[in-house]
């Protein structure tokens, strides 16, 4: 059986989405990074990164949120969550799905951690840095926005929900907190946020995470 090795409101809220939407058997898997789970010798072994998640599938141990994304999706190609391969569609798929790991989600953590980026004690650096992530996080999420002005679609690729959507909006609920322009304050995002709330399948991950509002 499928096995998630999460911890809520994490990255690993993306695979967990798909999972619900696939409506697969799996199981949940917490790793408890308030007692640095993750860095247990044990987990070390599923992924010497110590980062969350990792999906195992018997002798298949995956870790990178983006690479869990995709071979859930090549692995159920009937659940329409990624188009077909090699199709123009899929193609911006990729380019969309490596743009949130390596651009918006990257950014995300040196808002969050920005003390790895500074010398140690340099709390006026780390301040800096994290006031100018907020500030290229922001820029980002206006690009994220313009796609449902150029499409007009539901969702984030259009009018069909992807895996793309379940990576939105685990990078949106990210920024709930800023001091400005959360991605909930932007006009198309916004609703958007919204109608993926209305999804049963997150609903489900909600509850399995033990989260409450705010959700976005």
């Amino acid at each position: 059986m499928i096995q998630l090795h999460y911890f809520p409101s994490t990255a690993s809220m993306v695979p967990h989405i798909l999972l619900e939407e696939l409506g697969v058997p799996y199981e949940r898997v917490l790793v408890d990074r308030t007692h640095d789970a993750q860095k247990t010798t044990d987990y070390l072994k599923l992924n010497p990164n110590g980062l969350i998640p990792v999906l195992t599938d018997g002798d298949l141990v995956l870790y990178e949120t983006a690479a869990i994304a995709l071979h859930l999706c090549d692995t159920h190609p009937a659940s329409g969550l990624a188009p077909a391969v090699g199709t123009h569609e899929r193609a911006h798929f990729y380019k969309w799905l490596m743009w949130l790991t390596n651009t918006l989600q990257s950014t995300l953590m040196v808002y969050f951690y920005p003390e790895r980026w500074v010398n140690a004690g340099n709390t006026a650096g780390a301040a800096e840095v994290k006031h100018h992530a907020e500030i290229r996080v922001n820029n980002l999420l206006k690009q994220l926005d313009a796609e449902f002005v150029r499409h007009g679609g539901l969702w984030f690729m259009g009018q069909t929900y992807t895996a793309l959507d379940a990576y939105v909006f685990t990078l949106c609920r990210w920024t709930r907190g800023f001091s400005s322009a959360p991605a909930r304050d932007k006009r198309h995002l916004g609703p958007y946020l919204q109608r993926m709330l209305e999804r049963p399948a997150l609903q489900r991950v909600l509850a399995n995470e033990g989260l409450s509002a705010p959700f976005v």
